[in-house]
């Protein structure tokens, strides 16, 4: 087997609640616990969210401190990027644990409607997380929602915001943004490869049911995998999944069903450009 697959676990979240899945973790210790059974299992990045004392989301940095050494210390090499999405906090508060200097957090670089709401990214709070994410030296992943967020990575690269190739994930099957088709997906590749290069690495995620089918296809297509909790509690329609390894585990898989091998938490810095662990 070669071209290996990273496999990102997405262990939280801000809206599955223990009511949906009594699996996902909510605590620092429950995260803990789930993300080094996770790592067990073949995945090298841990795209976390924190909960507050009531399970609700939040940006609070000190629960990401937390978190981040729990994730350190269980789990040696693991890529921990902390997420600076919209449902955890407002403004400049979305930032506020990028002076820890994750290996990576996530970067949306421009709005869309999500189910029941806009996900608002306006340029300036774009622009401040991107020079934070750079001070610091984070590794953006790129979140795009929409086919501009491609062409909108492209600029900020262009203009020296992003000072890395950027890492783009396709999120896809949110209702009322980027449907889960497939001659969407091999769109999204095809532009990925013309703005960034043939061999620019890239991720999918499927939210929801979509999560298999999307996992199927990046690894088919030579990207790089998400799965986990915060975007599926199931493992089918009358399953819910028992634990983010069981997810993990799945793509693994998917994976190697692909004649492609899991990539290491070494393999994965060297593909996304990080430094050694």
């Amino acid at each position: 087997m070669s071209n290996p697959a990273i496999i990102c676990v997405a262990i939280t979240g801000s809206v599955p609640t223990k009511a949906d899945n009594p699996a996902v973790p909510v605590t620092i210790d429950e995260q803990v616990a789930s993300t080094r059974e996770a790592f067990e299992a073949g995945a090298s990045i841990a795209h976390c969210h924190v909960r507050d004392d009531e399970g609700k989301p939040t940006s609070d940095p000190a629960r990401f401190a937390e978190l981040k050494a729990g994730i350190e210390e269980a789990c040696p090499g693991m890529i921990v990027q902390l997420s600076t999405g919209g449902r955890s906090g407002a403004g400049k508060a979305r930032g506020g644990m990028l002076s820890l200097a994750p290996d990576m957090a996530s970067l949306s670089v421009g709005s869309n409607n999500f189910p029941t709401r806009v996900y608002e990214n306006p340029p300036d709070l774009v622009e401040w997380l991107a020079a934070e994410m750079r001070e610091h030296g984070v590794t953006p992943e790129i979140e795009a929602f929409d086919l501009s967020h491609i062409y909108q990575a492209k600029a900020m690269h262009d203009r020296g915001e992003l000072t890395s190739r950027p890492y783009v994930q396709f999120v896809m099957g949110v209702k009322n943004a980027m449907p889960a088709h497939k001659r969407v997906f091999d769109f999204y590749v095809e532009t990925v490869k013309t703005l960034f290069g043939e061999d620019a690495p890239w991720c999918a995620a499927g939210i929801g049911r979509h999560q298999a089918e999307i996992n199927e296809w990046a690894a088919e297509a030579g990207g790089h995998l998400r799965t986990g909790l915060e975007d599926n509690i199931r493992l089918d329609r009358n399953t819910l999944a028992p634990s983010n390894a069981a997810l993990v585990e799945r793509a693994a898989e998917i994976v190697r069903a692909n004649g492609r091998s899991v990539a290491s938490p070494d393999e994965a810095r060297r593909i996304l450009g990080l430094k050694a662990a």
